[in-house]
């Protein structure tokens, strides 16, 4: 079964987590593809893994750029794998279609979003219905990811 981890937003925005979970999957050796919710919020997390340090960058891609198979990260709004990543990262209610292939999925989600909230516990109760291995995250007063469930 697929670990699948829950990332409760409070503190700190998307533009500023996402890069640092993509690093640590890279670090691992993973390759990942990460499934935002419209073309218009993957070309700006695009421009904002490009930028989100100025002593480094992501290695990443869109479809647009050609050789998917060839990005460490993948952007897409889609349901697609071109890269073969091995873990996949879902963005502004995006939902994972299949998990086969995957050893991880991981929902981030805007816990001031009351519409997010919902998106995330229905997507939490389906991944437990289906047996996967659920884990939720929520960061503490210091910004550390303490794991509540």
């Amino acid at each position: 079964m697929t670990e699948v981890l829950f990332y409760h937003l409070e503190r700190q925005p998307l533009e500023r987590v996402l890069p640092l979970l993509l690093e640590k999957s890279l670090a691992r050796g993973w390759r990942a593809v990460v499934q935002a919710g419209s073309e218009e919020r993957v070309a700006a997390l695009d421009a904002a893994l490009w930028t989100y340090r100025e002593d480094s960058f992501l290695p990443h891609g869109s479809a647009g750029d050609g050789a998917a198979d060839m990005q460490p990260v993948f952007l897409t709004s889609g349901a697609d794998n071109p890269n073969k990543a091995e873990i996949r990262f879902l963005v502004d209610g995006a939902e994972a279609s299949d998990t086969a292939g995957y050893a991880r999925l991981v929902y981030l989600f805007d816990g001031r979003d009351e519409t997010a909230l919902a998106s995330a516990r229905g997507a939490w109760k389906a991944m437990q219905a289906q047996g996967h291995d659920v884990t939720y995250w929520q960061q503490d007063e210091a910004g550390r990811w303490v794991k509540k469930a």
